[in-house]
């Protein structure tokens, strides 16, 4: 028996790939998604940073939950060794158009899809790149020709830049003061505390359709110790203290049962 079956669940709740509407809006997610939404519909150039699984690419899928598809076009890329030339191509497939090879002629295409967006479709463009704390110097740089005057004054087009905090020690440095000067809107995410661990454990049960108490006060507070409000870590805990009390048939997860999966079956 699985420990969906065992504790009555309709979904699996601790997944990264949760419905967006079914996620849980802590004080942190809405002024974070407050902000990005500022930066798209006023088309600006935003940072999203933040410890690795404390909720970046989840926010950003909450982000486009929410802008109607009649509206907004959005345009996502996310590779490590992402260079300019894949930039364009990649955001050109995004668009339903044949990818580039070459980058000049990509970049081109791609100001062209824009527009073409933009004026005949009136939709407003939003490009987002994911893991941007990865990108080389060149790919950097190439930002500063993607929001020059000329092409930000004919393509209405919003940039976010998501990665991990080493994204700002990058943005930091000297040679990149003129991407930072151009930068309008910083989004920084944390761990969450106490309060709002609880609140997400229990609104991810109640998504699978499982009792909200079945991890009792104390279970949460060694959940939120262990993991530090680090959502990835949190579902980690959580999906294997639910493994683990399914096959001990408790029905209620317990400290004791959290120490012992934190200790013996997973690495944080």
């Amino acid at each position: 028996m699985s420990y969906k079956d065992f504790y009555g669940m309709n979904n699996t709740p601790f997944q990264r790939n949760i419905p967006p509407e079914s996620m849980l809006i802590s004080s942190q997610v809405d002024e974070g998604l407050s902000r990005l939404r500022y930066t798209v519909d006023e088309q600006k150039f935003g940072v999203l940073t933040g410890p690795s699984g404390v909720g970046k690419s989840s926010l950003l899928r909450k982000l486009k939950s929410i802008l109607p598809r009649e509206k907004y076009s959005v345009f996502y890329a996310s590779d490590s060794k992402l260079t300019p030339r894949w930039l364009y191509s990649n955001f050109l497939k995004e668009a339903g158009h044949e990818p580039e090879f070459y980058r000049t002629e990509g970049k081109r295409r791609f100001q062209n899809a824009v527009i073409t967006q933009a004026e005949n479709l009136g939709k407003k463009i939003v490009c987002i790149v994911d893991e941007a704390h990865l990108l080389d110097r060149e790919t950097m740089e190439e930002f500063r020709f993607f929001l020059n005057v000329n092409f930000d004054s004919e393509t209405p087009t919003a940039l976010i830049l998501s990665g991990q905090s080493e994204l700002l020690d990058k943005l930091s440095m000297n040679s990149f003061e003129a991407i930072r000067q151009r930068i309008d809107i910083y989004v920084r995410l944390h761990g969450l505390d106490r309060q709002e661990a609880n609140l997400y454990i229990r609104s991810h049960l109640q998504y699978a359709g499982a009792n909200e108490n079945l991890f009792d006060e104390s279970a949460v507070d060694a959940i939120e110790e262990a993991s530090g409000g680090i959502l990835r870590k949190i579902n980690h805990i959580c999906e294997n203290c639910l493994l683990y009390g399914a096959q001990r048939q408790k029905q209620i997860i317990d400290e004791e049962t959290v120490q012992y999966v934190v200790e013996h079956e997973v690495f944080i």
